[in-house]
């Protein structure tokens, strides 16, 4: 059974498209990537999984019930950290948790334990009122609230937002020992470097629409070479070279993101007089860069 199914969803808003005819499926125990710039649709595709909103058409099944028709079960199962949150600012950080944890029929010495765990991960001081947090606190609080219940599914919509890079790996390491506890985990980011670090599978959404899914493992084994090009002197203009996905200038200096032939790079070099040549692997950002900027895949 996938985790999330999603065929052919669209959410307008008014004359606005939210997103536009999405199909999608994440399998049961993926750690699945769902990036984009901010306003791409990733928080709509979310917020329709959850039923948070209607879809204009199509369909979308979560661990295998319908999103709209049978919602309340869908969200027994399924743990959420939203884009941005809010509390009540008059309870402590204890209060709040057993209290979220009292929806999900949790017994009292096991949500004490998990409040423990998670609280000692995240090194969160429970004994705090909400009101008192710094953002980076109030977020370590959600990811507590999304996790407390030991769900099935973790939705996480640009959970590292507010947290320092430190907490940030904290984040993946808990969030690994839940995936290899069987927890599928959906993470919505436009921080490409997250996805790269943590992620198998990979949906890339632009305007609304699906323009790639791929393993991550696929996409940096691929030939593609970022290569650095100084020349003797100035004035050597672009590259005309089947495989060149994105180059700029500084000076003397061009950067190519390629996945042509190194052979036919090598005689189109030969041509210019050349102060230094490097090839190196590019970041999965700078791969996904061409994407943002076309929309289309590398010939």
């Amino acid at each position: 059974m996938a985790a999330i199914e999603i065929e052919k969803l669209k959410k307008y808003y008014g004359k606005s498209h939210g997103v536009e005819d999405i199909t999608l499926q994440v399998e049961d125990g993926e750690v699945f990537g769902f990036i984009g710039p901010n306003g791409a649709g990733k928080t709509t595709t979310i917020r329709v999984l959850l039923n948070l909103i209607y879809p204009t058409s199509g369909q979308a099944r979560v661990l295998g019930l319908d999103a709209v028709a049978e919602s309340r079960k869908i969200r027994a199962e399924v743990g959420y950290l939203p884009a941005e949150v809010g509390y009540y600012d008059d309870m402590r950080v204890r209060q709040l948790l057993e209290y979220s944890a009292g929806f999900y029929g949790m017994e009292p010495a096991e949500t004490r334990r998990r409040i423990s765990e998670l609280a000692g991960a995240f090194e969160l001081d429970v004994s705090r009122r909400t009101q008192d947090l710094s953002t980076g606190n109030r977020r370590k609080v959600g990811v507590v609230l999304a996790m407390l219940h030991r769900p099935k599914l973790l939705i996480l919509d640009e959970p590292t937002g507010g947290l320092d890079p430190l907490m940030q790996a904290r984040l993946f390491e808990v969030l690994g020992e839940e995936n290899a506890r069987g927890t599928t985990v959906f993470f919505s980011s436009h921080v490409l470097s997250e996805v790269q670090r943590f992620c198998n599978r990979v949906a890339i959404i632009k305007e609304g629409r699906i323009i790639k899914t791929e393993e991550v493992s696929a996409l940096r084994a691929a030939q593609f070479q970022k290569v650095r090009i100084t020349y003797a002197s100035g004035g050597e203009g672009p590259l005309s070279l089947p495989g060149i996905l994105h180059q700029e200038s500084s000076g003397q200096r061009w950067d190519l993101i390629y996945n042509g032939d190194v052979n036919a790079l090598v005689r189109a070099l030969g041509e210019r007089k050349l102060q230094s040549l490097a090839l190196e692997e590019p970041t999965l950002e700078e791969i996904f860069l061409h994407y943002y900027e076309t929309g289309r895949e590398p010939a």
